[in-house]
């Protein structure tokens, strides 16, 4: 397998940092002491063509990779993960979930507005009930004419609270359990739809996640994607992306973490020494090092799964389990290279870390990330509907 960029990833990769540092890094500390969504930002990522990425050149995206998408969300997560989330939400869950499901219609009428950046893409699964266990959803779309009305509620939705064009999952049969979902794209315009409230996050401020209520939100059967009661699928591929692309960001803050703890090591003095000459403060850098490397490997594995086949769902847990759980280890390691300072907010290892947390428990927790993994290899007989009675 050659893990090796192309020169177009290359080339991305090169845009991606210029644009991070000349727009980025100037407003990461702002997002995250405001709780703040740079709106202007994130229309200056579509016009630059970073939230387009794998979207086909017809609808306006670059047609790449998601090896590519992952390079720009790695140098987005270098300066503010939280931004890199939001990017990641709307690129990946609802702009390319539509690319590869949606209609001729449908991509030409919402990809243009997301690829741009003047629409804002959400994508809304997890309930109040239905977080961990993904497809137990309450919320309903019932049939009424050429339209389908949907009632429920949906919970730590990122970019919820801001979206435009939101991709739903709803049972439009319930008795069929995870055999009666179907997804649909839902403008947030639509009466009916609102943001019941932003919630005030630990970590990852900037990127606004809400809980969302649907009162009888009346959507056109034209905004349904594929075959009613078949979102199953739908969903499962979607997660499987989502967990191979997303792996990028705490790749991006352990590469962030380790730049900044190399160069603090070779300035800071204590002892009457440079603190990198100490060798417990070697051992850390060399660790964060291993850990980028190694998390590196596995997120690429991973894309090159998804690439060609989005029903195997093990490298991608893999990959964000081990990437996500090693950024925490590596940003509190950070802070410990930078002692006090670290523990301010004068220096950016703090957010990093708080920051980190959240990849362990989104798109699906690191424990139910390793039941997949555990189900995939033990096979058939061992996944929840096939409990012994």
């Amino acid at each position: 397998m050659d893990f090796q960029p192309s020169d177009a990833e290359r080339a991305l990769r090169d845009a991606a940092r210029k644009f991070v540092t000349r727009e980025v890094r100037p407003v990461a500390a702002k997002m995250d002491r405001d709780d703040w969504f740079p709106r202007e930002v994130f229309r200056s990522l579509g016009s630059a063509g970073f939230l387009g990425v794998t979207i086909p050149e017809e609808f306006g995206g670059l047609g790449l990779p998601y090896t590519a998408q992952a390079v720009v969300l790695e140098e987005i997560a270098r300066a503010s993960p939280a931004l890199a989330l939001s990017v990641g939400a709307h690129s990946n869950l609802c702009a390319d979930n539509l690319a590869r499901n949606g209609t001729d219609e449908q991509r030409r009428r919402f990809l243009p507005g997301l690829v741009s950046g003047e629409k804002v893409g959400a994508l809304a699964l997890t309930e109040p009930g239905a977080g961990s266990d993904a497809v137990a959803l309450s919320t309903t779309a019932r049939r009424s004419g050429d339209d389908y009305l949907v009632t429920g509620a949906k919970q730590f939705i990122t970019n919820g609270p801001v979206a435009d064009t939101l991709v739903v999952y709803a049972k439009t049969d319930p008795s069929r359990g995870s055999r009666g979902i179907s997804a649909f794209v839902v403008e947030s315009s639509a009466p009916g739809f609102s943001v019941s409230r932003a919630l005030d996050k630990m970590g990852m401020r900037g990127s606004p996640t809400g809980e969302l209520a649907f009162r009888d939100v009346r959507v056109p059967a034209a905004q349904r994607l594929g075959t009613e009661n078949e979102g199953v699928g739908v969903v499962m591929s979607g997660l499987n992306v989502e967990r191979a692309v997303l792996a990028a960001i705490p790749v991006g803050i352990i590469a962030e973490c380790l730049d900044l703890s190399v160069a603090y090591a070779r300035e800071r003095e204590q002892f009457g020494q440079k603190i990198g000459r100490f060798q417990l403060i070697q051992e850390k850098i060399a660790n964060m090092y291993l850990a980028l490397e190694s998390s590196r490997l596995l997120m690429l594995a991973a894309l090159a799964s998804v690439q060609g086949d989005l029903r195997t769902g093990r490298p991608s847990s893999a990959a964000l389990t081990f990437a996500s759980e090693a950024s925490t280890r590596v940003a509190l390691d950070a802070i410990q290279v930078h002692g006090g300072n670290g523990y301010t907010r004068d220096y950016p290892v703090e957010r990093l870390a708080r920051d980190a947390k959240l990849l362990e428990i989104g798109a699906g927790t690191s424990e139910i990330r390793r039941l997949l993994i555990a189900r995939e290899l033990l096979g058939p007989g061992f996944d929840p509907e096939s409990r012994a009675s």
